[in-house]
């Protein structure tokens, strides 16, 4: 057995008084199954398994005794240097240390089935094994001098409440085996391991030259890399993977093609393949609020921002996303009544309970932890002109509306028809009292005019006319009672509070861009709700949504401040905001949900593909101003 290797305590201080890295400088890796989080010092602190909203086996992110897996040089915790390879999501980190260089690769292994091979005459994809040979390969090679190298795994299984039974598998000590009795884990490596307690751990000085790998399966017999080549084999499979995915795209010759680039990955990361549906986030109870309760489960499909995420895919021209996701909305179970719900599990699952666990102190004590998101009961109008949007986008693409979705986009449509003057909780999913919030009438005007336009392409015009015509009685509405005595678009029909989801209106061709109202809502939003120069959703202090405390800049807020902007004619203005905010993106290019404009400093869960989805749409609008322009 290996020697006994001392560990510094889970809860010292990495920096800054805080044993937890700034959400920023997590890494997130993917193979659109499940993401795990990497920290600079070369810990996985959260993977769940199977899949994105399964249970976590890492936990450190959300409690320092909530499991990990280290690969790095021992007694060295800050790297040279942390980069994706370029095109893809596989980590490089670059270690420094007194007696040597060493690097680290890591990645989530995606196998053989590929989704670019397609048959290009029909609308379906072939057949493909998504359970194919997903595991976490990490090599390591040391390219000068002698570094000592340690891999530390440490499992705890169900979000911390049961440590790992390890056993070893393999005479020469190369494979380990851990479990809580139902989900079983298999450290594979080419060092020698050892066990001690819930931990299996390994130690080993590289010399110039050598290479060696650890992998951890979970799939599948959980077979692995026999040998260092066949484990880098498997990342090269991978880095193709995603370098013939971003390939489809059509990115624009400019110097902010890189965040596009990663944008999209970072969208493809967060989609669970087998069905088609992207996740929000990565994570769960990363807080909005330094130390506060606004803590949410983000790892579910919410039709509004998943819809939103195809304006961005179809702005790049990856298209194959948006198939999958008509697919997965054409076989969505649906409430007594015809409609969506406003979020599903990864599966469709209709009941994403919410409970708390009292047993996770929380990222820096932010308590309580949630998993399940209770909002998935709510009344949110506006999920009928998302779901609409995205389907009459992209048809107008080129897509095409399977058969079997046409009746569930009609149920949406008259859904929209009989419900648009109800109140309801709002986008932000406000615990507060119903309100008629201006942008849930907005986007069942949304509903009812794609609606309209879909039932025409479906030589539907009868349809098409009712349903026109209910969109204006909608329009009419919002003119009528959603504007303040000053011309600007109000958050809901009782107030004079701004919302930042008003930014929608010129962005989904409710009015023209240079409709005053519209002009006069934008910049007011622009000077009234911007803090430190980032955009809050709205004023707190003026809005009862149910939660104490607050909260930081929105960052898909500020992404459509500079896409309105852009809209309405002030490019300069759209360019610089856009300018502020890629300057803020985490050292890996990554965004959270927002974003503290004094510290610069991420919060909320990460990455957040609704921000990423924002950030293409706005960089678009701006590219497309400056070539108008040029």
């Amino acid at each position: 057995m290996s020697p006994s290797i001392p560990l510094p305590p889970h809860d010292v201080p990495l920096s800054g008084g805080s044993p937890f890295p700034p959400i920023a400088d997590y890494a997130f890796l993917s193979d659109c199954h499940t993401g795990a989080l990497v920290a600079p010092d070369g810990s996985i602190e959260w993977m769940c398994l199977p899949r994105f909203d399964s249970a976590s086996v890492f936990g450190a992110l959300l409690d320092r005794r909530g499991g990990s897996f280290r690969v790095g040089p021992y007694g060295v915790v800050v790297p040279l240097s942390v980069r994706y390879v370029p095109g893809t999501m596989i980590l490089e980190t670059t270690w420094m240390t007194p007696s040597g260089w060493v690097v680290v690769r890591d990645g989530l292994t995606i196998g053989p089935w590929h989704d670019q091979h397609a048959d290009e005459t029909s609308h379906t994809r072939p057949p493909t094994d998504h359970d194919a040979d997903h595991m976490l390969v990490r090599v390591i090679e040391c390219i000068q001098g002698q570094v000592q190298v340690e891999a530390v795994c440490e499992p705890m299984f169900d979000y911390g409440r049961q440590p790992a039974r390890w056993a070893m598998v393999s005479d020469d000590w190369s494979a380990a085996e851990a479990t809580d009795g139902e989900t079983v884990l298999r450290l594979i490596t080419d060092l020698r391991v050892g066990i001690e307690g819930g931990r299996a751990r390994a130690r080993h000085t590289l010399s110039e030259g050598e290479e060696r790998f650890v992998a951890l399966g979970w799939r599948h017999g959980l077979n692995g890399p026999a040998h260092c080549a066949n484990a880098k084999e498997r990342l090269q499979s991978t880095f193709h993977y995603w370098r013939d995915w971003l390939a489809g795209g059509r990115f624009p010759d400019h110097r902010w093609r890189q965040y596009l680039q990663r944008s999209a990955l970072t969208l493809k990361g967060l989609t669970y393949a087998p069905t088609g549906a992207t996740v929000a986030a990565a994570t769960t109870s990363l807080p909005e609020t330094p130390g506060g309760e606004r803590n949410w489960d983000y790892r579910y499909c919410w039709m509004r921002d998943a819809t939103f995420t195809l304006w961005g895919l179809h702005a790049l021209g990856l298209d194959w996303e948006a198939d999958d996701f008509m697919q997965f909305v054409a076989d969505l179970e649906r409430v007594d009544d015809g409609a969506l719900q406003i979020m599903y599990g990864l599966a469709g699952e209709r009941d994403l309970h919410e409970q708390e666990l009292a047993h996770l102190h929380g990222y820096e004590g932010a308590r309580p932890v949630r998993i399940g998101n209770g909002a998935y009961r709510q009344r949110q109008n506006d999920v009928y002109g998302s779901v609409l949007d995205s389907v009459y986008l992209h048809t107008k693409m080129g897509g095409h509306i399977p058969g079997r979705l046409w009746p569930v986009l009609q149920d949406q449509v008259r859904g929209a028809q009989e419900i648009w003057r109800q109140p309801d909780q709002g986008i932000w999913e406000a615990r507060g009292e119903p309100k008629h919030y201006v942008s849930s009438k907005l986007m069942c005007w949304v509903a009812l005019d794609r609606g309209a336009r879909l039932a025409t392409l479906q030589g539907q015009g009868d349809q098409a006319a009712e349903w026109q015509s209910v969109a204006e009685e909608i329009r009419a509405d919002i003119l009528a009672r959603g504007v303040s005595e000053r011309g600007v678009f109000r958050q809901h029909y009782e107030t004079d509070a701004l919302d930042a989801s008003t930014l929608l209106i010129p962005l989904v061709r409710f009015l023209p861009a240079q409709d005053e109202r519209v002009k006069a809502t934008v910049l007011a939003i622009a000077s009234e709700l911007q803090e430190n120069g980032f955009v809050l959703r709205y004023r707190v202090q003026e809005t009862d949504d149910g939660l104490t405390g607050e909260e930081g800049t929105f960052l898909i807020c500020s992404f459509w401040l500079a896409s309105a902007l852009s809209e309405i004619g002030e490019a300069e203005s759209a360019a610089q905001l856009c300018e502020r905010l890629l300057a803020h993106a985490s050292p890996l290019g990554l965004y959270a949900e927002e974003l503290d404009g004094r510290t610069g400093r991420h919060l909320g869960n990460f990455p957040q593909a609704f921000t990423h989805l924002a950030l293409i749409n706005a960089v678009m609008h701006v590219i497309s101003q400056e070539e108008t322009a040029g």
